[in-house]
């Protein structure tokens, strides 16, 4: 699939333990647990292939064999769309271990990140390109999370021009640019552990970044810098995106949003 954006998908379990939402669904992987009445994974996956520029799905778990087990991915995984590989102990070793053998540019992002759309994908793609980005990592504004679900989020990142939400969609234009994801080798996430900012962005850049000092703009061209490369952060205007499911709070609010959006298409039909 020449020309198109590969995509990689992050499904594995963290640290190799079960995740309580998938205990309390009864399943093996936070990306099998059902949200709307599908695997998380699937709404995902649904969003991926629907959008035209992507190209490969490679899912990134532990037994690619588990998505044979899903009936709905079974004609994507024949055609050779949908690729599983096999997930490393961390996640930037599985994001490496997505990326070896795959055409780039890559866009990755996670199998809980449920709200996302293909003109989400779209709109990330195009920001890329109008900031001639090397990496990109995808933001939305805390009143478009709000407005999408007043519980949608209850943390964000405050600069002094707003307050973003992490929508958990990254992109690199090419292997040079794999070096970026090593920012993410103790996991990433920063709102809940922002001590894991000093290995990945220095120091003066955390005081910054912690406590909002200059704009979000200003705190990427700080980590461009750093890393030598064009990381840009691109704006989605759909707060939704910013929803991933990561405990029972948050999936009854993907769930309610998901039906809603069933519905609404259904009307439309």
């Amino acid at each position: 699939m020449s020309g198109r954006t590969t995509a990689i998908l992050l499904a594995g379990r963290r640290d190799g333990a079960t995740d309580p939402l998938a205990l309390t669904h009864g399943v093996s992987h936070k990306c099998l647990v059902p949200v709307a009445g599908q695997p998380m994974l699937l709404h995902v996956i649904d969003a991926l292939v629907a959008n035209r520029r992507i190209g490969t799905v490679r899912v990134v778990i532990e037994d690619p064999n588990l998505l044979a087990t899903i009936p709905a991915l079974r004609g994507l995984l024949h055609n050779g769309r949908l690729v599983g590989v096999p997930a490393q102990p961390n996640l930037v070793d599985s994001v490496l271990a997505g990326a070896e053998g795959a055409a780039f540019p890559l866009l990755i992002t996670t199998a809980d990140n449920v709200m996302l759309t293909p003109d989400a994908i779209d709109e990330m793609l195009d920001g890329c390109a109008t900031q001639g980005a090397d990496a990109a990592v995808a933001f939305t504004r805390r009143a478009s999370v709000l407005a999408a679900h007043p519980e949608g989020q209850r943390k964000f990142y405050t600069f002094a021009d707003d307050g973003y939400s992490n929508c958990n969609t990254y992109w690199l234009r090419d292997r040079k640019a794999l070096k970026a994801a090593e920012t993410f080798r103790s996991g990433g996430q920063f709102v809940k552990h922002p001590g894991r900012i000093i290995g990945a962005f220095g120091l003066i850049n955390l005081i910054r970044f912690r406590f909002g000092i200059g704009t979000l703009d200003q705190a990427f061209a700080r980590f461009s810098r750093r890393f030598r490369m064009t990381i840009s952060p691109v704006i989605l205007t759909d707060g939704a995106v910013a929803i991933d499911v990561d405990n029972a709070r948050s999936h009854g609010v993907a769930t309610t949003l998901l039906d809603q959006r069933m519905s609404m298409a259904q009307a439309a039909e």
